[in-house]
């Protein structure tokens, strides 16, 4: 049984609290996934990637994950505070002129490549809003029959007055909560600060036939998508429900409330929340100029390993001014790591000498405080730098064959966690100087498209057991 200690903040306590899951040894988790309406952009990315090294850290420590992150493909208004928005994929939609559905699987696929590219664990389910229309008409059609929703025109409302804790997880009161004079009074709503379950529009695209008795045509809100995706996959209760600050209030706050009426149970036990993400500074505008999205930066020759550093590298619950610069610092740090292992595997397979020097102290140092880091709160910055020290010991030291294996172990664990270091790299024995020769003589020859005289060089090689890897960065000599 998993007894290790977590220590994790809870937006709903304000706290660090040690975490305890419902279940011993076993942990349920929701994180709010994209809205499928335009390319993913590297702010949305920084929220995910809590969710990922959430799961990859409580798996290190024994823990058995289930993890699921919805795909948003209806109902998120373009102003997430009222109901009066206008929905993100009806927008594109109409900027566009596509289909709604067609936008969403397209940029669904999008995104599922970015998870890939930046080194994702695939969540255990990633459903869509369009697949749960029904389970919202279960769960909306209860809140109506308890009392703690509404029907006006086809229209259905949670009434927050039959709800008193609404308002604690964001800790925002009933009086802070009135409608804004910017927006225009929803005559319907029996309280202003009610908020939609269902809704009615003529002019709506995606649209259903209601999934709950006596209602009208219409399409779901975008809270209650969330509520009816992880009570269905995860059920009434969960452990962790992660997402970013801007979806604290009003989203994640609608969510407890609609979820705990109708089912009497606390919803969530732990939440998270990431902090916003800068761009050189200032909050990412296109106007600005200072809009990436995950693709932007992969196009710039960067790889999702250093992107996925980069964003990794400050702690979750501090803000990040993210900058090209920072990725170029991610891709010289991680250099160092793969500099740092290639001559540890090089001294463990017997390819270089081995020496006297003990690596234990430092393994042990090394991985007590990485680990330690992170059951506190999930500290990258201090977690990353635990790493940077062992590699500065790692190259001051001529290790044993033994202490060079030991070392790459640890290594291996580092990167099952942080998901930026790769597998351990290859290594093998130096072609002779005769080889490399004929590998440049090869490579003179291609350019100079003396193809005859390139090929006589290619079977010199394999004759002497080598063969030569044709790379973006120039050949390289492999054994045959």
């Amino acid at each position: 049984m998993t007894t290790v200690t977590i220590r994790l903040y809870n937006s709903l306590t304000n706290s660090v609290e040690e975490f305890q899951p419902m279940e011993p040894g076993k942990v349920l988790m929701y994180h709010c996934g994209p809205t499928v309406y335009s390319s993913p952009h590297i702010g949305n990315f920084r929220s995910f990637l809590l969710a990922d090294l959430l799961r990859r850290f409580l798996e290190d420590q024994d823990y058995e994950v289930r993890q699921v992150m919805n795909i948003t493909d209806v109902g998120h208004m373009t102003d997430d505070d009222e109901d009066q928005g206008a929905d993100k994929l009806e927008v594109a939609a109409r900027r566009t002129k596509l289909d709604p559905w067609e936008i969403a699987r397209k940029y669904e696929e999008e995104f599922l490549q970015c998870l890939d590219a930046l080194e994702f664990r695939r969540p255990h389910a990633l459903p869509r809003a369009t697949d749960y229309i029904a389970e919202m008409g279960t769960i909306i059609e209860r809140l109506m029959e308890q009392g703690h929703a509404y029907q006006v025109n086809g229209n259905v409302y949670f009434s927050i007055a039959k709800f008193p804790e609404y308002g604690k997880l964001s800790n925002k009161v009933l009086d802070e909560l009135e409608e804004g004079a910017r927006v225009e009074v929803n005559e319907e709503k029996l309280d202003p600060r009610d908020f939609a379950l269902w809704k009615t529009d003529d002019k709506h695209i995606m649209q259903w036939d209601a999934p709950f008795k006596d209602g009208a045509r219409g399409f779901p809100g975008w809270h209650i998508e969330c509520s009816a995706m992880s009570m269905n996959l995860l059920g009434d209760q969960l452990d962790i429900h992660t997402g970013g600050e801007d979806n604290l209030f009003p989203h994640h706050e609608c969510e407890v409330a609609q979820s705990e009426a109708f089912s009497g149970k606390q919803f969530v036990n732990t939440w998270l929340h990431v902090k916003h993400l800068l761009v050189n500074g200032e909050k990412m505008s296109k106007s600005k100029g200072n809009f990436f999205t995950v693709g932007d930066i992969l196009e710039q020759g960067y790889s999702g390993r250093e992107l996925r550093f980069a964003l990794m590298r400050v702690q979750y619950r501090q803000s990040m001014n993210f900058t090209l610069e920072g990725v170029d610092a991610a891709r010289t740090e991680l250099t160092r790591v793969e500099t740092a292992r290639k001559s540890l595997a090089r001294v463990a397979k017997g390819l270089e000498p081995a020496g006297p020097d003990d690596l234990s102290a430092a393994i042990e140092k090394a991985e007590t405080e990485f680990v330690e880091s992170l059951r506190d709160d999930l500290n990258t910055s201090k977690a990353i730098a635990a790493v940077m020290v062992f590699v500065s010991d790692v190259n001051k030291a001529k290790p044993t064959q033994e202490y060079a294996r030991a070392a790459l172990g640890l290594f291996d664990r580092f990167e099952s966690v942080l998901g930026v270091y790769g597998p351990t790299p290859e290594v093998q024995e130096e072609a002779p100087q005769e080889a490399q020769d004929l590998a440049d003589q090869r490579e003179a020859a291609r350019k100079a498209k003396d193809f005859t005289t390139a090929d006589e060089c290619r079977d010199k090689l394999l004759a002497m057991g080598f063969k030569c890897v044709d790379t973006p960065t120039g050949p390289r000599l492999e054994k045959a």
